[in-house]
């Protein structure tokens, strides 16, 4: 199938994940118009080899204009831009929480995709050196990609699809889903949850060395390595917790975590988080967002 979007905007293609995504985009049939305002910014593009394009002269003959901009700036910049695109284009977004806000300036002729990334699975299986230090994703470790498009054509999802594929790269696959979907994977799954669980250990680690004495080289050890193994447990069920090990487990549960956790899956608590996300007083829900 013919890729549709032949002429594609990166704005804010010299900030961090711009920076990412315009590297995997070199390689694409599609013509790339990389757009930047910072100076710095616009410099490091330079560096690499990437030709400054300005958006205001490209976005009317662009397909797929992707805005790798911070979340808290996405309306400013959907208020300046989705106007002057032209009619059947797609917005892109890299996080589901402006669209989900219904921050993103809306325009009947105009499409609107999210595509977030998974990043490399903790459980992949990795060959190469190269693959190892890839932590984050999109040079050399597989990962899959969580994505919405709830009003174009399959011809369009198919070709939005191949190019999210060489944003993010290596992808095994790309999960489609409602907005809403996206946005309790993130941020309720793996931010407020997963991200903050991350921190919790960081801070207990921090706290045995300096209530024990211990070794920090050794606690490190300690829990580096059993990280692995609950997880593996957890998930994957290669052995079971041990009888004591789950009597701690519940302790930890009892003393750690409050009764009611479960509420942040409540859509009314997905709405205060992504409020105090994007700095607004409260999400606008968009009743056409399912």
């Amino acid at each position: 199938m013919d890729n549709i979007y032949q002429h594609i905007a990166m704005v804010g293609a010299g900030g961090k994940m711009g920076m990412r995504i315009s590297a995997n985009l070199e390689g694409s049939s599609s013509r790339i118009y990389y757009c930047e305002n910072a100076p710095a910014a616009q410099e490091k593009m330079r560096e690499a080899g990437r030709e400054v394009s300005d958006i205001e002269q490209v976005i009317e003959q662009c397909d797929l204009v992707i805005l790798a901009v911070p979340d808290i700036v996405l309306g400013k910049v959907s208020e300046q831009l989705v106007p002057r695109m032209k009619a059947g284009a797609t917005v892109l977004t890299l996080d589901p929480a402006a669209a989900y806000a219904n921050l993103l300036h809306q325009r009947d002729e105009i499409h609107y995709a999210v595509a977030h990334p998974c990043h490399p699975s903790v459980f992949l299986e990795r060959r190469s050196d190269e693959e190892w230090a890839d932590a984050f994703g999109g040079s050399a470790a597989t990962q899959s990609v969580a994505a919405a498009f709830e009003q174009g054509s399959d011809a369009e999802r198919a070709s939005l699809e191949t190019v999210i594929c060489q944003m993010y790269g290596p992808v095994d696959k790309v999960h489609w889903m409602t907005v809403t979907q996206l946005a309790y994977l993130e941020p309720t799954l793996v931010e407020t949850v997963a991200c903050m669980v991350g921190t919790f250990m960081k801070e207990a680690l921090d706290e045995t060395v300096e209530r024990t004495g211990v070794a920090r080289e050794a606690a490190e050890a300690m829990l580096y390595g059993h990280i692995q193994i609950a997880l593996a447990v957890a998930f994957r069920s290669t052995n079971p917790f041990s009888d004591a090990c789950m009597i701690a487990i519940d302790y930890g549960r009892e003393n750690i975590l409050k009764d009611d956790w479960k509420k942040i899956f409540e859509q009314e608590e997905l709405d205060k988080v992504i409020a105090r996300m994007l700095k607004i007083d409260q999400v606008r829900r968009d009743p056409q967002i399912s």
